[in-house]
């Protein structure tokens, strides 16, 4: 017969066994453990997620299931109000306790702290750990105890401090309660609604704890050796992937910091660039907490009066990867088809958004937020303010991606552009990037009229260069 008075594990962005604290301090208090996911849409506020990272979601809670069945485990599902239905499951299952691990968006910090509050004001114990990030937003802060708003020291002072260790999760102290509560399934949850998009984006995503091991220890195995310079080209495939893991917490950046080591790579080039990447996501969350309206404020305020353009269909034709710019064509393209996009052309796609079509980087985060598995508030706000020049450690606003520059630097032959860009799969590499400046001879001999198969260019990289340069003049006093 188990104890009574069990402890709720509830899982939120961190579905994972290994590395999890909470899930750590659940054992160690040997009380029977009920773990539970809630589905609250509305307590989301304004970012509940989109519809890319909910097909993942879904993958996941469907893995984080299989994965506790195999220790006794019955994962709960429920929906609604996150306070309500705790309450439901302490009074059905007598519950004495609610432990879960921290999320640092702006709108569930203010939600969890009155739920902790209210459960001591119950009597019932209530307790949050860190499994998401290396060090809390918190516990960095500049000699005059203010955030830092530039990455370079904000890291510096990061590693001066002792790496984190991955957590022990020692499952043999697990004890089982009597019954479990009623549970509904995934599918009740509603989190996607079966369109032939959904099933597009999961074929491309092998989704569990244990398919984030392998891809890391694959990357790890090889591919980060040459990260410092492969991770720059779209068509090798040189980088992770594992930003929707790390969001949804099937690996932790604790866990990466100690395989990177594990593997001798700390003091390589391509190790060293690879961890500093991590650096980047804690640096996003140390923004987002310390300035919690840049979601929907930049943080540079003067940028508020940026004359942004309203043009729904230059918005709409970069969303469709319809611009007559084969690299930002390739990038959109991607995303919507694989749910992700590679780095280096997000910030492509994102410059040209924001400069040559004058569009808000609102508007860019918004798709990229619905649109991308690894849709993350943190770091997705401090890309779209970087591109836009208004937010923390942001490139200059006058800094104008070319993007036939950028397509012949890193995509040279061209094979990016050709595998998302299928159109253009004849165009020979020396106007791949540029199928305008090819003779009459040279497209027909590819197949391609200008304005019928590929479209012109939505607007001349001069012209659009010089028109975000006049918009910049007028905030930059």
């Amino acid at each position: 017969m188990a104890n009574k008075d069990p402890v709720i594990l509830w899982f939120r962005q961190d579905l994972r066994i290994r590395d999890n604290e909470a899930l750590a301090a659940a054992l160690e208090s040997k009380r029977p453990i009920i773990p539970v996911f809630i589905w609250d849409e509305k307590g989301e506020g304004s970012w509940s997620p989109g519809g890319a990272a909910r097909v993942f979601l879904q993958c996941a809670l469907k893995a984080l299931e299989d994965d506790l069945t195999e220790y006794g485990l019955q994962m709960v599902f429920r929906k609604g109000e996150s306070r309500e239905v705790l309450s439901q499951l302490i009074e059905e299952c007598d519950a004495g306790a609610v432990y879960w691990n921290r999320r640092y968006e702006p709108s569930i910090v203010s939600r969890d702290s009155e739920i902790k509050k209210g459960l001591l004001e119950d009597g019932k114990e209530a307790e949050s750990f860190n499994s998401s990030l290396l060090f809390e937003p918190w516990k960095i802060s500049t000699q005059q105890g203010k955030p830092f708003q530039v990455f370079t020291p904000f890291w510096k002072n990061a590693k001066k401090r002792d790496r984190p260790r991955p957590v022990e999760v020692d499952l043999r102290k697990l004890t089982l309660p009597d019954s479990f509560p009623e549970s509904g399934s995934i599918e009740s949850l509603e989190l996607t609604s079966g369109e032939p998009w959904e099933k597009k984006i999961a074929k491309h995503w092998e989704v569990s704890e244990g398919a984030a091991q392998k891809r890391m220890e694959k990357f790890l195995s090889g591919p980060v050796s040459d990260y410092d310079g492969d991770r720059d080209l779209p068509a090798v495939d040189g980088t992770s992937r594992l930003s929707p893991f790390l969001h949804w917490g099937l690996i932790g950046p604790r866990q990466i910091w100690e395989a990177v080591i594990g593997n001798e790579m700390e003091n390589t080039k391509g190790g060293r660039t690879y961890v500093s990447e991590i650096g980047w996501r804690e640096f996003a969350y140390h923004v987002l907490y310390h300035f919690p309206k840049t979601p929907e404020k930049p943080l540079r305020e003067k940028y508020e009066d940026f004359p942004w353009e309203t043009n729904q269909t230059h918005l709409e034709r970069w969303k469709k990867g319809q611009t007559g710019y084969p690299i930002v064509d390739a990038g959109m393209r991607q995303l919507w088809q694989e749910g992700w996009m590679h780095n280096r052309v997000r910030m492509v796609v994102g410059s040209f958004l924001v400069k040559h079509l004058l569009q808000s980087w609102e508007e860019g985060a918004k798709w990229f937020w619905d649109c991308l598995v690894d849709a993350d508030l943190a770091s997705n706000t401090l890309g779209w303010q970087w591109s836009g020049g208004c937010g923390a450690d942001a490139a200059p606003y006058f800094r104008v991606f070319n993007p036939m520059t950028q397509g012949e630097k890193f995509d040279g032959d061209g094979e990016y552009v050709r595998k998302y860009v299928p159109e253009l799969g004849d165009m020979p590499d020396k106007f791949i990037h540029e199928p305008w400046e090819a003779p009459r001879e040279t497209l027909e001999d590819a197949g391609v009229e200008l304005g019928k198969d590929y479209p012109e260019p939505i607007i001349e990289h001069k012209k659009g260069r010089e028109r975000a340069l006049a918009a910049f003049d007028k905030v930059k006093g």
